[in-house]
């Protein structure tokens, strides 16, 4: 149950400016610069954290026909969250995932076993038709954006890709200081293709997470319609359970759409899909991470890691040249130049959850040096403008 001398992450992000609602756009989420700042360093994150493994990012259109989601098997299994629109007499659709659109990529041209492992990731804007009864902050939208990847493998590369994304999600979740719990969904009642293919699937994936030493517990019947899944939950400091990763393993839609790829033989072989997302919906994501850390994020994550705050305007001068230098070293930083108390600003800096406050007066002019503060109150003593820039890429690192 949720504290309620905790702050919601809707009140946090107007209090840091960072997002808003607004009537004309129920379930989707107007971002602000501090806001948008933080979504694209979690993106830029994700692609730090892959860079080294092959992996081509991608974009494909929001709205297609609807046929596409008819011949993946979407339609009949997710109908009902699909938007639908009439365009020149025919049925398009949002798009409520992005997979059905990476297999046209896949298949502009002919794959070859060697080909294999292609592993696509998009950010790719989504739709679902979410009821408005439902909708709340940005933890339940009807717009929204997945760490989204797929990657067609041959099935002698099952094992060893599904356990680079245990090892990536891992990786990721330590970082942000969450300890991950896995779950294997299996086999729902409403599912695409045969038990024994099925059976498969769950097999590997169980195979795998035994391999990579995790414990795991079984969802029965909670996997997606066309395969089994390796769920991953947190814990948040509230002592709520969240599930943000999924692993899929997929047999079916490279099936219902047709893929394939030459083996070794020369012959025309299906591969395999495994979907992938590390963060799920970033909106969600960002929800969560607010409520988590009640707005103190990580100094590498903050959209503002430093503040410079001039005791009077006198100071303005050496305030200004400070912050030159901090910014060339790729420093996100701001400068108070506003004509109030030193109090009130270190109190607003402190609301705004900054992690450095950096103060100019005589003293600090005279020395060549600037008293430094944390966004919890710590004094951290006098330090010259290289140890400041050390200390704070040291705490980002």
């Amino acid at each position: 149950m949720k504290n309620p001398r905790l702050k919601d992450h809707r009140q946090i992000g107007r209090d840091l400016d960072l997002f808003s609602f607004h009537q004309y756009a129920p379930g989707a989420v107007f971002w602000h610069p501090k806001g948008w700042l933080i979504y694209q360093i979690l993106q830029n994150f994700i692609r730090e954290k892959t860079a080294h493994d092959n992996y081509q990012e991608i974009s494909t259109p929001v709205m297609v026909k609807s046929q596409l989601f008819k011949k993946s098997g979407h339609w009949q299994h997710f109908g009902e969250n699909i938007f639908t629109l009439n365009v020149d007499g025919e049925n398009y659709s949002l798009k409520p995932m992005n997979c059905p659109e990476s297999t046209i990529v896949y298949s502009s041209k002919i794959r070859s076993y060697h080909d294999l492992p292609i592993k696509l990731s998009e950010f790719g804007i989504l739709h679902r038709k979410e009821l408005s009864g439902v909708l709340g902050g940005t933890l339940r939208v009807r717009q929204f954006v997945i760490d989204d990847a797929h990657l067609f493998v041959r099935t002698d590369q099952i094992q060893q890709e599904i356990r680079k994304l245990i090892d990536l999600t891992c990786d990721v979740y330590k970082v942000l200081d969450f300890k991950p719990k896995f779950y294997l969904a299996t086999r729902p009642d409403k599912a695409m293709g045969d038990k024994k293919t099925w059976d498969k699937a769950e097999h590997d994936l169980q195979e795998a997470l035994t391999k990579a030493k995790v414990h795991f517990q079984l969802k029965p019947k909670d996997g997606a319609f066309y395969g089994p899944k390796i769920d991953i939950h947190i814990e948040d400091s509230q002592k709520r359970d969240w599930q943000l990763a999924t692993i899929q393993l997929d047999f079916q839609i490279p099936q219902s759409m047709n893929l394939g790829f030459i083996n070794k033989k020369g012959q025309k072989e299906k591969p395999v899909m495994i979907h992938r997302g590390i963060f799920g919906s970033i909106e969600r994501f960002i929800g969560i991470l607010l409520e988590h850390t009640q707005g103190n994020l990580p100094t590498w994550l903050a959209p503002i890691q430093a503040i410079i705050l001039p005791i009077t305007d006198k100071h303005l001068s050496y305030a200004q040249e400070i912050s030159s230098q901090l910014i060339k070293d790729g420093i996100r930083l701001i400068l108070d130049s506003r004509n109030e108390t030193l109090q009130a600003k270190i109190r607003d800096a402190a609301l705004q959850k900054i992690p450095y406050q950096l103060i100019i007066g005589d003293e600090e002019i005279k020395d060549k040096k600037i008293a430094v503060r944390t966004a919890k109150n710590k004094d951290l003593g006098k330090k010259n403008v290289s140890d400041i820039i050390c200390l704070i890429q040291k705490n980002i690192a």
